[in-house]
């Protein structure tokens, strides 16, 4: 038999190792919920990106491919030189988005649109979002700003 007091520091022990496990755990899935993982087109049509979850994609705006429709709302197609996906947004876009520009956007597809929250562009002629250009080199088109 053990006696009380060790039997009290192994209660406490325990429950401290179980409150640290509890708190690492909550920690974990609140860190899992707020991750947005980036796709390039490719990536997307070969179905690497998740069903119904938010994530981010890159790439370059497709000449001719800008649609406006009622209000807000704006479509377009994003490409990678190798694929292409169709965005559709409802806001305000960045005063620099434009065909042949990269551009990143979070938000999920449905029914074989990405639709997008938010859209980024970039914020000068010699940046480009690093996973753009990362998909982009990928697919075997080298940026053209070095």
């Amino acid at each position: 038999m053990m006696p009380a007091r060790r039997r009290q520091r192994l209660v406490l022990t325990a429950l401290l190792l179980c409150a640290a496990g509890g708190a690492a755990a909550l920690t974990l899935f609140a860190l899992r919920e707020n991750i947005n993982l980036f796709f390039s087109p490719t990536q997307v049509q070969a179905g690497e990106a998740p069903g119904g979850a938010a994530f981010r994609i890159g790439g370059m705006v497709a000449a001719g491919s800008v649609s406006r429709g009622d209000g807000l709302g704006v479509s377009f197609d994003l490409t990678d030189t190798r694929e292409t996906v169709r965005v559709s947004y409802t806001g305000i876009l960045p005063d620099l988005f434009r065909e042949g520009q990269g551009v990143v956007a979070l938000g999920a597809m449905r029914d074989g649109v990405f639709v997008a929250s938010q859209v980024l562009a970039k914020h000068d002629e010699n940046y480009m979002p690093p996973e753009v250009d990362a998909a982009l080199r990928a697919a075997g088109r080298a940026h053209f700003a070095q």
